[in-house]
């Protein structure tokens, strides 16, 4: 046997949500975790591979679900109807966020105290947010996250490390929110990094962006360059642990 993945459901409040679980089972039990939070189209296969790849890397991980039963959007207006409401009340983003982080610890092969996260576009914001909540992590990454604060998390102490990697040219993240992010989390105590690359604009991980005037372009350079860091910080994170 080798590369295992199965879908796992898991609940919020009565919402039935649709992880994606993948793992190595030759890898030494009990392994290290990844959640992977998607973009604003829903758990896609864009998320999927990511956990492939972190599965072949020797890591548990789960890509989950914030929209429950699996939705996609299939526009720029699906898309935005789906990210809205969480946008709009960052009490139930954290809440279900929350309910992934619990999903992935109760997986059989998954180390309960060596999980991270991680997430792409409105997925970035995602486990910010987790992380701003005082969760329990080791690490969170943002890959061309959007940025803003919560409003609920004032005075929070951030106990995941956590590792921003950010285009230069992101229309859609303000430069004041980059510098506000910062002073966040310097306050909020956390261990942190910044990386912003050049000439890069938002959702420079996805092969398929390619629409300049939205703002997505992909940027393998970038895309190549994050992953690295990425990896080497999920080892420094799990080998603290």
């Amino acid at each position: 046997m080798a590369l295992q993945s199965t879908t796992v459901e898991y609940f919020d409040q009565g919402t039935c949500l649709e992880g994606f679980f993948a793992h190595d089972d030759r890898a030494s039990k009990p392994l290290p975790a990844v959640l992977i939070a998607h973009a604003w189209g829903g758990r896609d296969e864009f998320v999927c591979d990511k956990a492939r790849e972190l599965a072949g890397l020797g890591y548990a991980a789960f890509a989950l679900d914030m929209y429950g039963n699996g939705v996609l959007g299939g526009s720029v207006a699906e898309n935005s109807a789906l990210m809205t409401p969480f946008m709009e009340d960052r009490i139930l983003l954290q809440r279900r966020m929350t309910a992934a982080l619990d999903a992935v610890r109760n997986q059989d092969p998954v180390n309960p105290h060596k999980v991270a996260a991680m997430g792409f576009c409105f997925g970035g914001l995602c486990v910010l947010d987790l992380a701003r909540t005082g969760a329990d992590l080791c690490g969170v990454v943002s890959f061309h996250g959007l940025l803003g604060a919560p409003g609920n998390t004032p005075g929070n102490t951030i106990k995941a490390r956590v590792l921003v990697l950010h285009g230069h040219d992101d229309p859609m993240v303000p430069a004041d929110d980059v510098r506000l992010l910062q002073d966040e989390l310097t306050r909020a105590g956390s261990d942190w990094q910044f990386h912003v690359f050049g000439n890069t604009m938002h959702a420079f991980t996805n092969p398929v962006a390619n629409d300049p005037g939205f703002g997505t372009v992909y940027q393998p350079l970038a895309d190549t360059r994050s992953w690295q860091m990425m990896r080497s910080f999920f080892e420094e994170c799990f080998e603290d642990r």
